[in-house]
């Protein structure tokens, strides 16, 4: 997908998803180099199927005969049933019992997606054990796999809007529990890293957007339905979740040991204020704000990965015109909001 090659509109799910797992041509000339299956963990989640399928695609572009297989407890049938039917292997698998995970087929590349974000709240040592517990299930499964790893943005805690954002190199300082087992899920693949070898690729993801799910989308349904937007968290990150995908799975190639670490975000730092009234202005509603922003955010700079891997295909100022487009006409949502004005770290 080019810039020039962009619809105006997305019509409806069958295409919003089309797009999220269309391999880009740099994604297919690195699966023609990369060798080996692709195990996708934790892939029924929001990312996950259109990954697993973009993985599918690319493979199938780069003529390799590869399995790309998709590993998750699929509490929802048809979500396993969806990857099937675009040439994916579906494996149901509860990735906390360690004799599942030892069950699981052998992969040259693995892409951890599994782990636990809302609910945390309440429920502290589920958490911990996804975040903590599972990543050395798996790397005690999979020594000699190349992972691709994902984390979040959030291990930074909350960085000055004015020095642009979070670099790989800052100190980590994780506000609440679920960042605090972000960041002990690093340290876990770090550690099998440097005792046993494995490779990796650490993906601080902060925030993937699509049409139904993400921060862009929550702020559109706030302004849809008359509700007050949050300033408590005034500027934010996004990436195309595409986008982020493909770089995602191009990483594969960069596993090291030990790990290398990449944030993945969009270029641009968004005004909540100032994307608030453009998406408005799209939707031809009012907008209420509350609060009033603050000098610091959550925020990641995303130079090392475009130096590597390039710059995302997408710009913010497209998906906010999809997004207001797509809301305002009542398309499909997930019904999961970010909760990205949180500046606690509960969620």
């Amino acid at each position: 997908m080019t810039p020039d090659s962009l619809p105006e509109r997305i019509e409806d799910t069958l295409q919003l998803e089309e797009m999220l797992s269309r391999p880009d041509d740099a994604l297919v000339e690195c699966f023609r180099r990369l060798k080996g299956d692709i195990l996708v963990l934790g892939a029924g989640g929001k990312m996950g199927p259109t990954l697993t399928r973009m993985a599918r695609r690319a493979s199938d572009a780069a003529v390799s005969a590869r399995r790309v297989m998709a590993a998750s407890r699929f509490s929802q049938p048809e979500a396993r049933r969806s990857l099937e039917e675009h040439g994916v292997e579906a494996i149901p698998c509860d990735l906390l019992d360690r004799r599942q995970v030892q069950e699981l087929p052998d992969a040259e590349n693995v892409v951890f997606m599994a782990g636990m974000k809302f609910g945390t709240t309440g429920n502290e040592a589920l958490t911990w054990a996804m975040n903590t517990l599972l990543p050395a299930l798996v790397c005690e499964r999979f020594p000699d796999a190349r992972f691709c790893v994902f984390s979040t943005g959030n291990v930074y805690g909350l960085t000055p809007v004015a020095g642009g954002g979070s670099r790989e190199d800052d100190p980590p300082r994780p506000e609440g529990e679920y960042a605090m087992s972000a960041l002990g899920r690093e340290r876990i693949f770090e550690y099998f890293s440097r005792t046993a070898g494995c490779r990796a690729s650490i993906i601080r993801l902060n925030y993937a957007v699509e049409m139904r799910y993400g921060v862009l989308h929550d702020i559109a349904c706030r302004i849809r339905d008359g509700a007050e937007v949050d300033l408590s968290m005034g500027y934010v990150n996004v990436i195309w979740q595409a986008d982020a995908s493909s770089i995602a799975l191009r990483s594969l190639e960069l596993a090291s040991c030990p790990p290398l670490v990449l944030n993945v975000t969009g270029p641009e730092i968004l005004s909540v204020r100032e994307t608030a009234e453009q998406l408005a202005r799209l939707m031809n509603r009012p907008v209420q704000f509350r609060g009033q922003e603050r000098p610091d955010a959550l925020l990641s700079n995303a130079g090392r990965v475009f130096q590597r891997l390039g710059r995302p295909q997408v710009s913010a100022d497209t998906v906010i015109r999809w997004t207001a487009d797509w809301v305002g006409r009542g398309g499909a949502s997930l019904g999961k909001p970010t909760h990205f004005e949180e500046r606690d770290g509960k969620f």
